[in-house]
């Protein structure tokens, strides 16, 4: 049986909301329609433990206050505004920007349409997350770390292709890695110590325990659709290049996912890379924070092994 957790951080939600909203009328797209439709009934219950004020404050290293810059908006809690370059997107914001509990699931379309309108959404959830974690960040180009078969123009497109040279940092100014090489590694090289293997949110948070004062969570799946050196791992492992959380395996086929985290006595790549790890059960929304046992056939969501459907977003110039 899937363990349901019950969610309680409805303010961020509300925060968010007023943030797509002013990022909506920015870029032109609607959000409305934006969370995925659809959700299996078989998805766990969910649990987001976003940061409030206080807790993305206390950073846990790197000397950043968490609280935004005044003025020219050209630092945050003492770190350069320049230097925000990645993070994984936490649970209770993708909660909040599909307008759903369970999450957009493997449809993160966001209000585009059209070919390409994953990708595009997808880079449209990044830059309203740095956003609102950062204001001022939206105005970098943010991309999604995600592999499609078609663009826009019918061509394949590799999440590797898609960030840019490097170097990256989290939100609380930690070095991600330096070069693209640097991140084809079962865990990215010469990244901080204090991040390298649990991958941080939009808050410099550790995604594995974001809320220091609730257990850790089972949350390491992130969608990428890429094979461990972030080329497309296969047509059938994108969910119709991230438009589709219907659950139909035949039609969608299932997710590639890496691995926020390793898994606990992991020894090979399987369990440890953050690009590529597994095949996750398929595309419906569905989150699972605790951990459970193999899923049966019957579930056919993207958070199934221990995940929610985060995605990691790098920003094209640090």
């Amino acid at each position: 049986m899937r363990t349901r957790v019950r969610t309680t951080w409805l303010g961020l939600g509300v925060c968010l909301a007023i943030v797509v909203a002013g990022c909506g009328d920015a870029s032109g797209g609607s959000t409305e329609g934006a969370g995925s439709s659809g959700a299996s009934s078989s998805s766990a219950g969910t649990s987001g433990e976003a940061p409030t004020s206080s807790s993305s404050s206390s950073s846990t290293s790197g000397g950043a206050t968490g609280s935004s810059g005044e003025g020219d908006g050209s630092s945050s809690g003492g770190v350069a505004l320049e230097e925000f370059s990645f993070f994984l997107t936490s649970l209770q914001s993708m909660q909040a920007l599909s307008g759903s509990q369970l999450g957009f699931g493997g449809d993160l379309r966001f209000g585009e349409a059209g070919p390409g309108a994953g990708l595009r959404g997808a880079d449209k959830i990044c830059a309203t997350i740095a956003e609102m974690s950062m204001p001022g960040s939206a105005a970098k180009q943010w991309r999604a770390f995600l592999s499609v078969a078609a663009d826009e123009g019918g061509a394949q497109v590799d999440a590797i292709d898609r960030i840019g040279e490097g170097p990256w940092f989290d939100r609380l100014g930690r070095l991600v890695a330096m070069t693209r090489a640097d991140l084809l590694h079962d865990r990215p090289l010469g990244a901080d110590p204090a991040i390298v293997n649990d991958l941080p949110n939009e808050w410099g948070v550790p995604n594995r325990r974001p809320d220091p004062n609730l257990p850790e969570q089972d949350n390491h799946h992130v969608l990428t659709g890429s094979d461990a050196q972030g080329v497309l791992f296969g047509a059938n492992a994108t969910c119709l290049d991230w438009t589709s959380a219907m659950g139909d395996r035949d039609l969608e086929g299932r997710p590639r996912v890496g691995l926020a985290f390793p898994r606990p006595g992991a020894m090979d790549s399987m369990g440890i890379n953050w690009i590529s790890g597994l095949i996750e059960s398929g595309c419906a929304p569905g989150v699972t924070l605790v951990p459970t046992p193999p899923p049966g056939p019957d579930v056919v969501d993207v958070g199934s092994g221990g995940g929610y459907g985060g995605i990691y977003c790098f920003a094209l110039t640090p």
